[in-house]
């Protein structure tokens, strides 16, 4: 039997974007699609999750998100990162426990939360401050309120959902928890292979190192009860999914899928993409695909940012030639460009950048 010719690391490139970058579709299937939509606070010029979906979704506007979200069979939870996901997928994430970090009187005020949670209904965390005296705490270098690191640590290990939000603000209601069939190995394998499959099929193709990152994310914060499992499949990932060896380096990719197609086209769009799109998402595989490092430079002080504030990275055909600062200024969108190289002379790039500044504006309804 012939094997199949190893993909080039150019061939690889166009794989990831065509494979993320799917024709524009519904709502609903382009979540199913991805699987998983990373949400970020910082709104430059928009939230994360709505320029990831703005690329995917048919007609879509900054905030269909949230608008749309009590309707569609999605969560909010965390996964390797903070975003949304199919219910089905976030019923494997459980049991994970309340935060392993609290202490006996955390748990106990834990307790009381929950309480008032299932009593009054929809909560927000203004609610709880109204009604507890939590105060704040120390937390990754700032402070914050007891009451919101509550309602967040309770929803981490399941005892609470996002039902909808606010005004950006997440409006929280208790469930029951359902426990889980963990009695046999076979099962937890199972659980936890479904689980590595979403993070590949949206990151893939993934160099080696990237996906024991990957694995490490999962079991620490996203299936820390099912970290054996995933320890398990990550020490025989040959036998899972498709591999190949390109430039001296491991490559992997979901079964069934081969990089090395004649169909895996790119078109002459021109994207402003979110510094959490799946494309861009692996910083380590961004360098091997376009020669060049890119950091997302929002959390140093100004005189430290070498690119700007929110600098989305700018794809073009199948290159990222240099990133985008984009502000909304009095209802007007500013753009502000910098080149990883020489910026492009072709007038099918200053076309191409016209139309992208087009469809954000229209984006962002301005």
């Amino acid at each position: 039997m012939r094997l199949p010719k190893a993909p080039s690391l150019r061939q690889l490139g166009r794989y990831a974007i065509a494979r993320s970058l799917f024709a524009p579709t519904s709502l609903p299937r382009a979540i199913a699609r991805l699987g998983f939509v990373q949400a970020d606070p910082m709104r430059a010029p928009a939230r994360a999750q709505d320029l990831i979906l703005g690329q995917r979704v048919t007609g879509y506007r900054a905030g269909d998100l949230e608008r749309r979200y009590p309707r569609l069979a999605i969560e909010e939870a965390f996964f390797v990162n903070y975003g949304f996901l199919p219910r089905e997928t976030v019923a494997l994430l459980q049991p994970r426990e309340v935060r392993h970090e609290w202490d006996a009187k955390m748990k106990t005020r834990a307790r009381d939360v929950l309480a008032f949670v299932r009593e009054r209904g929809d909560v927000r965390a203004r609610d709880l401050q109204a009604h507890f005296d939590h105060g704040r705490i120390r937390r990754w270098g700032s402070e914050l309120k007891v009451s919101a690191h509550l309602l967040e640590g309770l929803h981490y290990a399941g005892f609470l959902r996002v039902v909808r939000r606010e005004t950006g603000t997440r409006v929280y209601q208790a469930i029951d928890q359902t426990p889980q069939d963990d009695s046999s190995p076979e099962v937890r394998l199972a659980r936890a292979g479904r689980l590595l499959d979403t993070v590949v099929r949206l990151y893939a193709p993934l160099p080696a190192p990237s996906l024991g990152y990957l694995c490490g994310l999962l079991r620490r914060y996203g299936a820390p009860h099912l970290a054996a499992e995933v320890r398990q499949i990550q020490k025989q990932p040959n036998s899972r999914y498709a591999h190949a060896q390109v430039d001296g380096m491991m490559w992997f990719w979901p079964q069934g899928e081969n990089p090395a197609a004649s169909r895996h086209q790119v078109d002459e769009k021109l994207r402003f993409l979110s510094p959490f799109d799946p494309v861009v998402w692996d910083r380590r595989r961004f360098h091997l695909f376009w020669g060049w490092e890119y950091k997302l430079e929002a959390y140093l002080p100004a005189h430290q940012r070498r690119m700007g504030h929110y600098a989305m990275p700018m794809l073009w055909r199948e290159h990222v030639v240099g990133w985008a600062n984009l502000k909304v200024v009095d209802g007007r969108l500013r753009h502000k460009l910098g080149f990883a190289g020489r910026r492009p002379r072709e007038s099918a790039f200053r076309r191409a950048l016209d139309e992208a500044l087009h469809q954000m504006r229209e984006f962002l309804e301005l």
